[in-house]
């Protein structure tokens, strides 16, 4: 099992920051690589960003365009967001799969955590 645990949303106003963090515990030495992915109210999840565990290797979604940094430290995955926009707003949640894959499907991802609530203002 593997444990995820968010943190770092909050409010913040348009063209502003946030740092979210996602804390792994458990059996880790599994994990292949890790995943942030948004849902917004009446919308579908979303991919964000992932990065390998080993953090060789990052990927983002099309609307980051330069916007969020992925990164990898001592079983933290933490996504910088800078430039926020309204249409951000989401619950972010984290993600982790066992797998040797980089497509970061939803219905793939073997662990969640329970999301954390980012909400920009305009």
């Amino acid at each position: 099992q593997v444990q995820l645990v968010e943190s770092g949303g909050g409010l913040v106003q348009a063209g502003g920051s946030l740092r979210l963090s996602c804390a792994a515990s458990g059996r880790t030495f599994g994990v292949y690589v890790m995943g942030w992915f948004r849902q917004a109210p009446g919308k579908e999840r979303e991919f964000v960003a992932g990065i390998t565990w080993s953090g060789a290797s990052t990927f983002y979604g099309d609307f980051v365009k330069g916007r969020f940094t992925i990164s990898n430290a001592k079983n933290t995955v933490s996504l910088q967001m800078n430039s926020l926009k309204p249409e951000d707003t989401a619950v972010y949640y984290c993600a982790a799969d066992l797998s040797r894959s980089v497509e970061f499907r939803i219905s793939s991802m073997d662990y969640w955590g329970t999301g954390t609530l980012v909400s920009v203002s305009s």
